[in-house]
């Protein structure tokens, strides 16, 4: 994600107090089991995810462009995106000061992981065939470490995990154990690896349906509250055609409307991951092979472009080396390529604003925006409802203890919460049908925070408001959404939402100065 995550407050509670009271209880919580050294354990990892940078999961099923997708997002070759053995770990990408791979077993000894770049799509491989463990004899690596130096990585660790549909029932089992864990050996709890998911699809099966049917169980217990669809590898779906876009918008859509059961994505959005990860490293000699290519008739182009193969042919009288073509191919597929082609027929002519267009034609610029609003702008609200929630767990399955008092406190945080509220709202708002027209639909959705947490961006005001104006239009929403919520004819559904907004309009105004 190479956008900064901002860090405005919610409506409600401001994000500094809800971690702050979930550090107390995490706290509290320790002091008892000081002696329990698998519940120590996991206390020690709930303080710590609240002092660190937001986890977001990449899940979904085998070669559904997740490794590729996160190379987009941090902008950088990153992830090995050929199938090897390195994808079939969970692997965890964290800001680092220099490069490093580390492999990690799970009786935690490490190893030191040897990368080696290559050309083309690929990248990167990670080298997982002679590992030197710190620790004598063979062992078989549990997840992979990878520290980066990256401006996205400093603000989200990123979890690329393996297909939830691979033909080893074990390598699927990684990522649900990840996502979902259930009670470890002996009955004890576990804690969630991810605070958030961005789930990749690329038709929507029994498969994946029943794994998003987990992840909706688990947000009501210890399972990530926020959860982005995305219909990946997006050019395929219309051949690598020029509308290809168009036509993945149309099955995102259905997607999401398909999604009713599960009531969990906050929205379902396509990208073309393969455009999006070339577009961000866009190099001089390709963008010179696409002005080449651009002086081509236009429909001896068309007729190159039938294909792959025929495209990279070695006796093709096109103006670019087949080498060159067959890297174009391999790099921007060809829905890539005639988008190029397209944009530089209609007047671009340098590789930076080649590369913007491109992105913002490959649907990145649109997950991005999502993931700020959902995810970025709430990441200390997803941090701490991952902690309360594991601590909830703990206490739970250690009654008749000291920490007894806390259980209710936990809950109550869970409970109250307002922001975990929005991120629950929002996410029905998609699929439910509240009897609301659609202006005043729009208007909840925004005071809920869908477009961004900022008072200015929930009250439809410009950036540049005066404070007498959002103060005034902060009281007139609480108004508005309090009569809606109190009308004899508005349905349970509808006073609930009417209520949220109220509250989070009043949320506005408790966070203003005086």
């Amino acid at each position: 994600m190479t956008h900064r995550f901002d860090t405005a407050a919610p409506a409600g509670r401001t994000t500094s107090t809800v971690l702050a009271e979930a550090h107390e209880l995490v706290a509290a919580a320790a002091r008892v089991f000081d002696r329990d050294d698998y519940s120590r354990g996991l206390l020690a990892d709930c303080a710590y995810r609240l002092r660190a940078p937001l986890r977001v999961a990449l899940a979904g099923s085998i070669k559904a462009g997740k490794s590729t997708l996160l190379n987009a997002l941090v902008g950088q070759a990153v992830a090995p995106t050929d199938a090897t053995e390195c994808t079939r770990v969970v692997t965890w990408y964290r800001d680092g000061a220099t490069p490093a791979v580390t492999a990690h077993a799970a009786d935690g000894a490490r190893a030191n992981v040897i990368v080696r770049r290559g050309g083309g799509a690929h990248g990167l491989t990670f080298d997982l065939s002679a590992l030197t463990w710190d620790v004598e004899g063979p062992r078989e690596v549990d997840h992979l470490e990878v520290d980066w130096p990256s401006a996205a990585l400093a603000q989200t660790t990123i979890i690329d995990t393996p297909g939830t549909s691979s033909l080893s029932r074990e390598v699927s089992r990684r990522t649900a154990r990840l996502l979902t864990p259930a009670e470890v050996e002996g009955g004890s709890p576990a804690a969630p690896g991810a605070d958030a998911v961005v789930y990749l699809l690329r038709r929507l099966d029994a498969t994946d349906v029943r794994f998003l049917e987990q992840l909706g169980a688990g947000a009501g217990g210890a399972g990530p509250l926020g959860v982005i669809g995305v219909v990946s590898r997006a050019d395929e779906i219309g051949a690598g055609r020029i509308d290809a876009l168009h036509s993945a918008r149309d099955v995102a859509a259905r997607f999401a409307g398909e999604l009713e059961r599960t009531g969990l994505c906050q929205a379902v959005i396509p990208v073309a991951g393969l455009l999006a990860y070339a577009a961000s490293t866009l190099r001089q000699p390709e963008f010179a092979a696409f002005e080449a290519l651009a002086t081509v008739p236009a429909e001896v182009l068309g007729d190159a472009l039938l294909s792959a193969d025929r495209f990279a042919r070695a006796d093709s009288e096109l103006p670019v080396a087949p080498e060159l073509r067959a890297q174009l191919v391999d790099r921007f597929g060809l829905f890539g390529i005639r988008m190029a082609n397209m944009l530089i027929r209609l007047g671009v002519r340098d590789s930076g604003s080649l590369a913007t267009e491109l992105a913002a034609r490959s649907g990145i610029e649109e997950l991005r925006s999502v993931l700020e609003v959902q995810f970025g702008q709430r990441a200390e609200e997803l941090k701490a409802h991952s902690a309360l929630s594991t601590l909830d767990r703990i206490l739970t399955a250690h009654p008749g203890t000291e920490a007894d008092r806390l259980l209710p406190r936990v809950r109550a945080r869970l409970a109250d919460v307002h922001g975990f509220t929005e991120l629950r709202l929002l996410g029905r708002l998609r699929t439910d049908e509240l009897p609301l027209p659609a202006p005043v639909l729009a208007d909840l959705h925004r005071i809920l925070g869908g477009t961004g947490v900022a008072a200015h961006l929930r009250l439809g005001l410009p950036v540049d408001v005066d404070l007498r104006t959002v103060r005034a239009a902060a009281f007139d929403a609480v108004r508005t959404w309090r009569n809606r919520a109190a009308h004899p004819l508005a349905d349970q559904a509808t006073a609930t939402a009417c209520r949220a907004a109220a509250r989070s309009a009043e949320g506005i105004l408790a966070a203003l100065p005086r």
